[in-house]
């Protein structure tokens, strides 16, 4: 570990390119100018800003509020760092993308360089209601030509559905969603909100319980009642989630 305080420009790009060929965390933070070429354009007048710099070569910007960075290099950077009187420079630049992330210091407020070790495996559990966010994102989750055209649509005495929509046939679609092994009580949950509106639909109709797995005996009931399963994990939704944030920031870039 190496943690140094005030350094001078000189110190500091002796540290960033010990750090940055060693492959360990890098966190500086300092007065800086940024400037991104490649997608978009885009510049960053001076400010106090902190600088991440991962093992894999990414490299995040962040001010001093607000969760998301304000220039971001996906990873596998190569890496140009130069000091000199007045200026440290550092360039993230991606090549075969033709994209370079300058970030320039004029002062270099504390620097620190890590070699951590995490081979911890990541579980991310997201709830029913982030489940539904991530099936309206990408309805071929349920099935392919699956198109929601509601949520959370009341059905009187017997609740609110989850989701409704159509299938590519036109039939009407309700789904019901469930974090959990979906039982009995799901299935006969669903089937209540089949029995409220087949009336009134005039066209097909279909009952999906979305959920990771079937508790036993369920399959033979949903089967029983004209009801489908399709399974869904939780991991998957979050990863859905997480693309989604992702392109959002890029989205952000390329407007830039």
């Amino acid at each position: 570990m190496i943690s140094i305080r005030d350094p001078t420009l000189e110190e500091a790009a002796s540290i960033v390119r010990r750090s940055l060929s060693a492959q360990r965390l890098l966190i500086l933070t300092g007065n800086c100018r940024v400037e991104y070429k490649g997608r978009a354009s885009s510049t960053l007048d001076w400010g106090q800003r902190v600088l991440i710099v991962k093992r894999d070569g990414s490299v995040l910007v962040h001010r001093p509020s607000g969760y998301e960075p304000v220039n971001w290099q996906p990873s596998k950077c190569l890496f140009r760092v130069e000091a000199g009187a007045e200026i440290l420079s550092i360039v993230a630049a991606r090549p075969q993308q033709k994209e370079t992330l300058s970030l320039f210091f004029d002062r270099v407020l504390s620097l620190e360089s890590y070699d951590l070790i995490d081979r911890a495996a990541f579980d991310l559990y997201v709830s029913e209601e982030q489940m539904k966010e991530a099936i309206l994102a990408r309805p071929e989750l349920v099935e392919e030509g699956f198109r929601p055209i509601g949520s959370e649509k009341s059905l009187g005495e017997a609740g609110f559905t989850d989701i409704v929509g159509e299938d590519s046939n036109g039939n009407f679609v309700v789904v019901e969603i469930k974090r959990n092994a979906a039982g009995r009580e799901s299935a006969l949950q669903l089937n209540r909100y089949i029995d409220s509106i087949k009336k009134n639909i005039g066209r097909g109709l279909r009952g999906i319980i979305v959920a990771p797995e079937l508790r036993k005996g369920t399959q033979g009931l949903l089967a029983s009642m004209n009801l489908e399963f399709k399974a869904i994990s939780p991991q998957k939704c979050s990863e859905v989630l997480a693309e989604r944030e992702t392109r959002k920031i890029s989205e952000f870039f390329r407007k830039k």
